[in-house]
């Protein structure tokens, strides 16, 4: 393993959770090496030479150390102005999320905040929420835009979402969602907004690719089905992947929508009918559940996950993290709610904040521990794997390592 094979970097006595199989693929006693930004070698530590500082350039010898892929965070909204604590307020007293919707709460009070707020404020702000997920091993995050609801706003949005990535030891993956809701100036006019969103918005996304996905937001209180599949389609026609949030408030078909049109994701699907499990096994479209959305929405309606498991549809798991129905960046926080509120065994969170979040995000080159896998990974203290769902409060993470490199612990103290 010399000359031309020399690596750069090398860990060993590791246990490593490589993601590959139901079981996570684990290796107790193992070792994983990196030449530039991709995985060279993964394995057992004792099936190396004997000479391992002649393996690599640098050598880290670890003990009671657990390293798995990079966390990915599949679904989030971090790039907003405002807060919507009144809501919360609301919440308290009794009013349901579709009455605070309607009243002009909800995520109109956002768009008007976020319209309010300069570039600067607004990625200051996502950069800060950013480094709390990072401190619990993200290191790929997804984040929307959603709250400008009109062409230089959403734009603004998704240019703010890209430089997060400025601050902090992460990827970003943007995602269009102008079909959050239908904006105050267009109440009567929801045709025009559609033609907006079709024929401008995501056309002008697609074009500065500032944007990789578009997603819509299927609900009594914004898109039909119908609508759903228009924005979607010319998502796809614009080379954009599709996702939809689905059946979260009500059965709206949402599953069956994905599916129709080859959506990578359904997201948050407490309402998601037989119907619709069906449609996403058969379409290969992957359930992304949002424990923090259910959690402080107080929903008595969970995702049918033993149906989903029953037919095989793949499960992501992300934070949803947002001002309003998930107010939450503390990635620990949503594994073990995953697992208490929604059933899911650890491996199924992990599974699902890794490989399974992965494949929503269309990137392919991450979330599990392979050769040719891009290098990021985390290193946890902790005994076993299952304390990733088990802790809610400090963080256990050791290190993180972003494309190859060592990067320190962060803490929300290091975005700007």
């Amino acid at each position: 393993m010399g000359g031309s094979e020399r690596w750069e970097r090398l860990w060993t006595g590791v246990g490593l959770a490589t993601m590959t199989d139901p079981s996570l693929g684990t290796i107790p006693d193992g070792a994983i090496a990196t030449r530039g930004d991709r995985i060279a070698w993964v394995g057992r530590a004792d099936a190396l030479p004997a000479n391992q500082e002649q393996l690599a350039d640098e050598v880290h010898r670890c003990e009671g150390v657990w390293l798995t892929p990079g966390l990915i965070d599949c679904h989030t909204h971090i790039v907003f102005g405002g807060d919507r604590a009144g809501d919360f307020r609301r919440r308290l007293r009794g009013e349901s999320y579709a009455e605070i919707a309607r009243s002009g709460g909800g995520i109109a009070s956002t768009v008007r905040a976020t319209r309010a707020a300069t570039t600067e404020e607004l990625v200051a702000d996502a950069a800060r929420r950013a480094a709390d997920l990072s401190a619990w091993g993200v290191t790929t995050l997804e984040i929307k835009s959603g709250y400008g609801l009109e062409l230089e706003s959403e734009l603004r949005m998704l240019e703010a979402a890209a430089r997060v990535a400025d601050h902090l030891p992460l990827d970003v993956a943007p995602t269009l969602l102008a079909a959050h809701a239908l904006p105050p100036e267009y109440v009567g006019r929801r045709d025009e907004y559609l033609r907006l969103v079709i024929d401008e918005i995501i056309p002008e996304a697609a074009r500065q690719r500032l944007a990789t996905a578009v997603d819509v937001f299927c609900e009594e209180i914004a898109f039909s089905a119908p609508e759903a599949v228009r924005i979607l389609q010319a998502g796809a026609a614009a080379g954009l992947h599709g996702r939809i949030h689905a059946d979260q408030l009500s059965d709206c078909g949402g599953g069956q929508v994905a599916a129709s049109v080859g959506a990578r994701s359904a997201d948050h699907l407490e309402f998601l009918a037989e119907e619709g499990v069906r449609a996403m096994a058969a379409g290969e479209v992957c359930a992304v559940l949002l424990p923090g959305a259910a959690y402080t929405l107080g929903a008595d309606r969970r995702p049918p996950v033993a149906a989903l498991r029953k037919s095989g549809v793949r499960i992501a798991v992300a934070s949803d993290a947002n001002p309003g129905s998930s107010p939450i960046t503390h990635f620990g926080a949503i594994l073990n709610m995953a697992c208490i509120l929604f059933g899911l065994t650890p491996e199924e969170a992990l599974l699902g904040a890794t490989t399974h979040a992965a494949r929503v995000l269309a990137l392919d080159d991450r979330g599990t521990l392979q050769v040719g896998m891009r290098a990021d990974f985390a290193l946890w203290r902790v005994k076993e794997l299952t304390e990733l769902c088990y802790w809610v409060g400090s963080s256990p993470l050791a290190s993180l390592v972003k494309d190859g490199r060592p990067v320190r612990s962060v803490r929300q103290s290091d975005a700007p």
